[in-house]
């Protein structure tokens, strides 16, 4: 199993170079960003450094989207990237919850997404892709140049189109139910397009939080520390509510039920402990959608998701424990799954 660091581009830049790099010495692999440049820098500024130091680190945005750059610019932004450090960058996208909506705009609809996964990975790979009726392509890219495309998703519809046009499938959640269900809606329609299911890669995103013990007060401490991610995720499923209904065949209560409290949300809190829009976030879902507890916990846990065709694991460290999560798992629990 890869494992991943997925990191917000907070100032200053250096602190998400050191823990990159600190990630890399742990044996991780990937390194994400949020990609949202209103609440954040510029990620892409960020790569260029944290590519250059580094050694073998795989770079991207969890998730960057369809509006927020026109797609030439974007796919010419990763194709730099690789020409300069060797084929090291990844794309996620998505439909862009709060880069767009800080903004003032709509997230992009699945549509925008399908066209503009077809043309930033044609002109990253050095390929022709059309702009709306002007066919262009990148003269300098070299015929080597790969630029793999990551699709997030939760929706019966974002799910499918992920397995028909997707490299990978990024899911922003450990619950093993959960899972388990939208790997096999994304498998699925990979298959029914007639594409090898291996060839879409799973990753799950969901922080993790290391505790010394399994001692209520250790438990309720990281609890409190992860409870922003399902108030994130709150977000995406509210979104789910308003097209298919509070209990729709289409949509597992699982995944909807716990936001039934939810009030609002200010994305001036995104993604960081603390929140208090979060607050109605149940503990239940805290420890089902995030990894917490002691390290053993963490690899029972993680081998189930690996069980249930996971390829990768990227960790949300955006807490108290920074340096120790990452420690942890390079000391203790990625040696112990790829042993």
């Amino acid at each position: 199993m890869d494992f991943g660091l997925v990191l917000q581009t907070d100032p200053p830049a250096s602190r998400v170079i050191s823990l990159m790099k600190r990630a890399e010495r742990n044996s991780f692999t990937y390194g994400w960003t949020f990609d949202s440049t209103v609440l954040w820098q510029e990620p892409f500024v960020i790569y260029s450094q944290i590519l250059a130091n580094t050694q073998k680190l795989t770079v991207g945005p969890m998730v960057t989207n369809p509006g927020t750059r026109t797609w030439e610019v974007t796919a010419s932004t990763f194709a730099t990237l690789n020409d300069m450090f060797g084929n090291r960058t990844i794309c996620g996208i998505g439909r862009g919850d709060s880069a767009m909506r800080v903004a003032g705009r709509k997230p992009n609809t699945l549509a925008r997404i399908s066209e503009a996964m077809k043309v930033i990975r044609a002109l990253g790979s050095g390929e022709e892709a059309d702009l709306g009726g002007t066919v262009i392509r990148l003269p300098w890219v070299k015929p080597s140049a790969e630029l793999p495309v990551w699709m997030a998703a939760y929706g019966p519809k974002a799910l499918k189109m992920t397995g028909e046009e997707a490299d990978g499938f990024i899911l922003q959640l450990a619950d093993l139910y959960l899972t388990e269900y939208m790997v096999k809606a994304v498998k699925g329609a990979a298959v029914a397009a007639g594409r090898d299911p291996s060839d879409v890669k799973i990753c799950v995103a969901a922080p993790a939080y290391v505790t010394a013990d399994d001692s209520p007060e250790a438990l309720a401490h990281a609890r409190e520390q992860c409870r922003w991610f399902g108030g994130m995720v709150g977000n995406h499923v509210a979104d789910l509510v308003a097209k298919y209904g509070d209990h729709s065949d289409m949509v597992p209560e699982a995944l909807t039920d716990y936001i039934k409290a939810r009030e609002g949300y200010d994305y001036a809190h995104h993604g960081r402990s603390g929140n208090p829009d979060t607050q109605f976030v149940p503990d239940e879902i805290v420890d089902r959608f995030c990894l917490i507890g002691t390290a053993e916990q963490h690899i029972e846990k993680l081998n189930a998701l690996r069980e249930l065709g996971v390829d990768q694991f990227a960790v949300y460290d955006m807490h108290d424990a920074q340096e120790a999560v990452i420690d942890a798992y390079g000391q203790k629990i990625i040696p112990a799954i790829n042993s």
